[in-house]
C-alpha cells in the first residue's frame, strides 16, 4: 500500500528531522559532517530553499527550512539530500541495508514566535543531549551565527 502524500506547501517553513536507522550514528568523523554540509549547500543552490536553523547530531539531523515557490518541493529537497548523504556513507564505510529510519519527519511551523522557539529547540539539542554544556561549543549547528554573528555557510 503506498504512503499517503505529505501536505507540504511551498513558501512555508518546516522543521525537519531525519534519524539514522535504529538510531545508529550517521556521522563518524568531521569529514562526514563536512560532507553533509557540502550536500546541503549543493541542494540549496539547486532548489533555492532557505535554511533558518540546523544542527547535525551523531545520529540525527534537524533542519528548519523553507522551500521557495520557484524551487523544488520539500520531498525533492529531502530526497536529494538524504539519498546523496546515504550513498556517501555507504561507499565510505561499506554500509549495507537501510540507512535512514523511515522517511524524514516534517512539521509545518509558523513564521512568528514558534519559528524562534523551534530554532532555539534545534540549536540547544547538543546541550540537552549532554554533548556540550554551552551551545557555542558545538560546531555543527547554526547557533553561533545567531548568537554571535559568526558567518554561517547557509546565509539566508
Amino acid at each position: 500500500m503506498p504512503r499517503i502524500a505529505r501536505i507540504a506547501p511551498k513558501d512555508h517553513i518546516f522543521h525537519i528531522l531525519t534519524r539514522g536507522n535504529n538510531r545508529q550514528d550517521v556521522f563518524r568523523d568531521d569529514m562526514d559532517y563536512q560532507k553533509y554540509f557540502e550536500i546541503l549547500e549543493r541542494y540549496k543552490e539547486k532548489y533555492q530553499f532557505k535554511i533558518y536553523h540546523y544542527v547535525l547530531m551523531k545520529n540525527h539531523v534537524h533542519l528548519v527550512l523553507e522551500p521557495q515557490g520557484e524551487g523544488g518541493s520539500l520531498a525533492e529537497i529531502m530526497k536529494g539530500i538524504n539519498l546523496s548523504y546515504a550513498q556517501h556513507y555507504k561507499r565510505k564505510y561499506g554500509h549495507i541495508g537501510h540507512f535512514w529510519q523511515d522517511r524524514f519527519k516534517s512539521i509545518l511551523i509558523s513564521r512568528d514566535q514558534y519559528l524562534l522557539a523551534c530554532g532555539s529547540y534545534v540549536e540547544l539539542n547538543p546541550v540537552r543531549a549532554g554533548v556540550v554544556k554551552d551551545p557555542r561549543d558545538y560546531q555543527w549547528s547554526s547557533y553561533r551565527a545567531y548568537a554571535y554573528g559568526k558567518r554561517d555557510p547557509f546565509d539566508r
